[in-house]
């Protein structure tokens, strides 16, 4: 068994005790045996006048070391497997330092490694101390100059931060270039990329008027592919401009795209490096989906430029300062970019389906966690997409033009600095004069608050009563549980479905048809006025915080709300309660043996929002059916049996039921027109794939052909994936074909191989696992890309029906692939592992499955910390 890794506390948070000054690195570049040589200027902090100076390490060999000029003998310093100490140093000092590293057998991802014909780095969060001794934290910033030396056949572009100082040629066919950076930045933010690529060129004309040099760098081949990306680049640049006030700071701003990335992207000082999954696009290779993902993630990583590199995280603690504020600030510009009502409802289906569920796990953690054993694990939706929610409440309680002058203010005091939350907060506080002490909560405590709400209608004072009451049930980081400051927007709608405008009682305001009620207290009654009739209440308008409401809706109450609600959010959130009642209900008649039919509510519905609902994309949302993970979460003990099956018979009876509007709606979108995207076409594509799916249930031959034709005949990935998508749970020739003839024409481009990777994994055909496994030895198939082992291992992980078969199968097999990939690549591993832990929420024959194969996960020797923390974790619930 594995030693178990220390924990690191928030409370222990100290200083580094030095001040470095400068950094120059000078990188020999070869597969097996890179060369760094650094150059580090130190200064002693005046308060730490006898600490010894230490460096982290992980995997370097060190070659040589000296001290002002002075070669050290290794009794004049010592090596652990955390780095380099060395006791006694002068106030001021430069270390010089020489290790060797291996890129190529450097399957982790982290620090430099070799991808392809190419090197490149991610550094983070500890990813530097893979590349040279270094004091790998945060709120170490400095400035780095870098010489890179390389074979200029093999590697002729050589890429870091800042800006390109000079190039020279060297003996042997070599070169080397120097870039610097001017900016302060952590190692974290540390970029070196050398290879041989396509290259895509732009310019941009910032507000103050300076041309700023875009550089894409893709694979070569894929140059056309790249076109999307740049375009979205741009935007992002105007938008953050005019929206934040934020310019571009440097001459260049550089843009890479490979194919084994860990993560999605990574903002490193003028030099982004991206899974090639977030920059290729073009009609026939990605979906209208993998557009909005790929203006959306450009956008991020772009944003981060100010919230993230100009300003940094003093410490991993405050991730949430950098990766929350830029994901509230890319779904933003998403939002203006595309539907804004889609896009609301497609972040808080995050927040539901997943953050809410850890929130309920064994991983539970505030958006500001107070200890971790490894950092890489809250790399989590509750730190980015949580955190995000919160600077929307912010955003809410400050109003939009006093968020805009703080978050002024948090850019320019601390601009060059690594910062905490609390200094965010304190510049919301200082911009608006008001007091968030009560809203800080939300940074230091786990847990989704539930809001209870019960109403009365006084008719005689035509005042209308909303009593709230607001809970937080523990979770398992222990974190205490004080009542939130929440933003509740609420609006009422009278019998014809006109809101009525709102005043509180006590207050001179100007009444509204949308009141945002804060709610602070356990227990709190609001008063409106002057309502003449008995109101139904619309709840939680746009997802006004993260939290479940509760309020005992009718079924007809739920049915009119999808029609008349004005708040496109809570039309869709109708739908979605009546819908999961219903489906638990059948969930209930499957495991009772009852004869199951659907409640025609459902059918009125539907049929209302097919012929009436103008915003396609919208309309797509409102005919999804709840996710299975999200029915689960509704359940006292997961049965993922009965909900797949309950969830299936709907699908099955709307199918039926709704057969004559399908197939008349069907027809009308399927116009054969070409390919473009636009809002009005990218909401077709949707309605239409979705009523496609929908057809299908009704197991007719004609529908199957209908839908091969469509594969066949589609000028467009999102058609064709569309086509593949209903026909993937039927076992018919149609599917087959398909299948082998979108390997047969995309083998050669990966990115489209791993949607083939996931469809069969995703489907929910008896013999999906049997298959999965027989695809780990496919040519598609590579161990040591994150992307495969997502497309492949990590979809059939979030499979629920399949994953969760009584037999155990399913489990055995991701704990053997956990175990596999872990000896790998870590962080990946660790992701795997997530459906694993929610353990405790099934049956005792499943939970006696899970938590086996969770112990032999935890009995494997040398296991990471990563897979280790996460495991040990789900255990000790």
């Amino acid at each position: 068994m594995t030693t178990e890794p220390s924990t690191i506390y928030l409370k222990d948070y100290q200083p580094y005790p030095f001040v470095l000054n400068q950094v120059e690195l000078f990188f020999t570049l070869e597969d097996h045996c890179t060369e760094v040589q650094s150059i580090l200027s130190f200064s002693r902090k005046a308060e730490f006048p006898k600490h010894a100076l230490f460096l982290h390490g992980d995997e370097v060999t060190l070659r040589s070391i000296a001290l002002n000029g002075k070669i050290l003998a290794s009794t004049e310093y010592q090596l652990s497997a955390e780095g380099l100490e060395i006791s006694n140093v002068p106030d001021e000092f430069t270390l010089a330092l020489t290790v060797q590293i291996d890129p190529k057998n450097n399957t982790q991802l982290m620090g430099l490694y070799k991808t392809g014909t190419a090197f490149c780095t991610q550094c983070e969060a500890h990813g530097f101390r893979r590349i040279t001794f270094f004091p790998d934290r945060p709120d170490v910033m400095t400035r780095f100059t870098v010489t890179i030396n390389a074979d200029r056949k093999h590697y002729p572009y050589l890429l870091s931060n800042g800006n390109l100082l000079e190039r020279k040629e060297l003996p042997n066919g070599w070169h080397q270039v120097k870039w610097q950076d001017p900016s302060l930045k952590p190692c974290y933010l540390f970029a070196l990329v050398a290879g041989d690529f396509d290259i895509l060129e732009d310019r941009f004309i910032t507000m103050s008027g300076r041309n700023v040099d875009l550089q894409l760098f893709v694979e070569k081949g894929y140059r056309d592919q790249g076109v999307w990306a740049m375009a979205s680049l741009k935007r992002a640049m105007k938008w953050d401009e005019e929206t934040f006030g934020r310019e571009y700071d440097l001459d260049i701003f550089m843009t890479v795209a490979v194919f084994d990335f860990n993560f999605g992207a990574m903002e490193n000082k003028g030099l982004n490096i991206f899974n090639a999954k977030y920059i290729l696009a073009k009609s026939a290779t990605a979906t209208d989906r993998d557009y909005i993902l790929i203006e959306e993630v450009v956008a991020h990583e772009y944003f981060h430029n100010w919230s993230g590199d100009r300003v940094t995280c003093r410490d991993w603690f405050q991730l949430t300062l950098k990766e929350g504020l830029t994901v509230f600030r890319d779904q933003s510009f998403t939002a203006d970019m595309t539907s804004r009502a889609v896009k609301r409802i497609e972040d808080a289906n995050v927040i539901r389906d997943n953050q809410f569920l850890q929130d309920a796990g064994p991983m539970a953690h505030p958006i500001q966690p107070q200890f971790y054993m490894e950092v890489n694990n809250f790399y989590t939706v509750t730190v980015y997409n949580k955190g995000a929610e919160v600077i929307r409440m912010v955003q809410t309680i400050l109003g939009k033009k006093t968020f805009r002058k703080a978050m002024d203010l948090y850019f320019s005091r601390h601009d060059g600095q690594a910062v905490t939350t609390e200094d965010f907060i304190k510049c919301m506080e200082d911009a608006s004069g008001i007091d968030l002490s009560q809203f800080r909560r939300w940074y230091v405590q786990a847990g989704t608050p539930v809001l209870e709400i019960n109403d009365e209608f006084d008719i005689e004072d035509n005042e209308y009563h909303l009593h709230i009451k607001q809970s937080c049930a523990a979770t398992a980081d222990h974190s205490p549980k004080e009542p939130f400051m929440i933003p509740l927007a609420v609006g009422l709608l009278n019998r014809m479905g006109q809101d009525i405008p709102l005043q509180l009682k006590g207050e001179s305001t100007v009444a509204e048809n949308t009141k945002v009620l804060w709610v602070t207290a356990p227990e709190q009654t609001f008063t409106f006025i002057n309502v003449t009739e008995n109101p139904t209440p619309s709840l939680l308008r746009n997802f006004s915080a993260p939290v479940k409401v509760q309020y005992a809706y009718s079924a007809a109450q739920l049915s009119w709300l999808m029609v008349n609600d004005r708040d496109a959010f809570n039309r869709w959130d109708a739908g979605q309660e009546l819908a999961k009642r219903i489906l638990l209900g059948l969930a209930d008649d499957v495991q009772q043996k009852r004869d199951l039919t659907l409640n025609p509510l459902l059918v009125k519905a539907f049929r209302t929002i097919i012929e009436s609902e103008k915003d396609l994309s919208l309309a797509a949302l409102n005919l999804t059916l709840p996710s299975e993970s999200y029915l689960l979460q509704q359940m006292t003990i997961f049965d993922p049996d009965v909900v797949h099956q309950a969830r299936e018979f709907a699908r099955q009876q709307l199918a039926k039921e709704l057969r004559d509007v399908w197939q008349k709606t069907y027809s009308e979108l399927n116009d054969g027109k070409p390919y473009e995207y636009n809002t009005l076409r990218v909401g077709r594509r949707a309605l239409k794939n979705l009523i496609l799916s929908y057809l299908l249930k009704n197991e007719e031959p004609e529908w199957y052909r209908q839908a091969y034709e469509q594969f066949t005949q589609a000028d467009n990935m999102t058609d064709t994936m569309g086509a593949l998508i209903a026909l993937n749970n039927f076992d018919c020739l149609e599917r087959g074909a398909a299948l082998a003839e979108f390997y047969d024409k995309w083998a050669d481009d990966p990115l489209v191989v791993d949607k083939w990777l996931s469809l069969q994994a995703s489907s929910f055909l008896p013999d999906t696992l049997t298959h999965v496994k027989a695809l780990l030895n496919h040519p598609a198939y590579h161990a040591k890309n994150p992307n495969k082992i997502r497309a492949l291992i990590g979809t059939f992980s979030t499979n629920f029906y399949l994953l969760h078969q009584l037999n155990g199968e399913g489990y055995r097999f991701l704990a053997e692939q956990v175990i596999i990939v872990d000896k790998i690549n870590s962080m990946t591993a660790a992701r795997l592992v997530a459906p694993l832990i929610q353990w405790q929420k099934f049956d005792a024959q499943r939970q006696q499955l899970m938590q086996a194969e969770l112990k032999r996960i935890l009995a494997t020797p040398e296991l990471s910390k990563d897979v280790y923390e996460v495991v040990s974790k789900a255990l000790a619930v």
